[in-house]
């Protein structure tokens, strides 16, 4: 038989009841003091605890789809984006409005390419003048420049062949600067000893003068 609560109030007032009772009455404890020692701590709190974190994690993960989508709404805006779309629309319309021109002067564009161009004048537009001019000047100055273009185009393959006798030439340029510097410190040389013969020269003629003037016997 299952032990009566002595907390729930029966049809017959227990000793504990009373004793409660009268220590209410009293003021020593409050019915709210009571009816929180009543409350047990259940199991199923752990439970919803673990239910409020579930759905927490469910929102995060929403947010997170939510945020996912945006970027990929970001990064496809040019592709599904309505003013970009009305846009290419509007591109693939001037383009369709091009060609239905084109093919319904089909056979006139036919005849014209057929037609050599030879000798005759091109329509141009007043708007287009300045950059035609502008044009023609290019084409003046790569026309003058033709034959150089040409020329390194040949000299392409022969490049390397080039390079080593450059670097030949460059060689025997050393050698003819090293010997030339040989050859510039040899003249010095010369030079000085000239110097010392010219001056050498007064002194001997005085010398032999005066031998013949007091006839004087040089011994052998």
């Amino acid at each position: 038989m299952a032990e009566a609560n002595p907390w729930v109030p029966a049809s017959e007032p227990k000793a504990a009841g009373l004793l409660l009772g009268h220590f209410v009455a009293s003021g020593l404890v409050t019915q709210e003091m009571l009816n929180i020692s009543k409350k047990s701590t259940s199991c199923f709190v752990n439970f919803s605890r673990l239910q409020q974190i579930t759905d927490i994690q469910a929102e995060i993960y929403q947010k997170n789809l939510e945020i996912e989508l945006l970027r990929l709404e970001k990064d496809a805006a040019d592709v599904v984006h309505p003013s970009f779309l009305a846009q290419k629309c509007h591109t693939l319309q001037s383009m369709n409005n091009h060609l239905e021109a084109v093919l319904k002067e089909k056979r006139s564009l036919r005849q014209r390419l057929l037609k050599p161009m030879c000798q005759e004048n091109l329509p141009i537009e007043a708007v287009y003048h300045r950059y035609m001019v502008h044009l023609l000047e290019l084409a003046v100055t790569f026309i003058e420049r033709l034959e150089d273009h040409l020329e390194i185009i040949r000299n392409v393959p022969h490049l390397d062949e080039n390079l080593k006798k450059m670097s030949t030439a460059l060689a025997e340029m050393d050698i003819l600067v090293a010997e030339t510097a040989e050859l510039a410190e040899n003249i010095l040389k010369w030079r000085e000893q000239q110097k010392e013969i010219s001056s050498c020269i007064p002194r001997i003629l005085a010398e032999e003068n005066f031998l013949h003037k007091y006839d004087v016997t040089v011994p052998s």
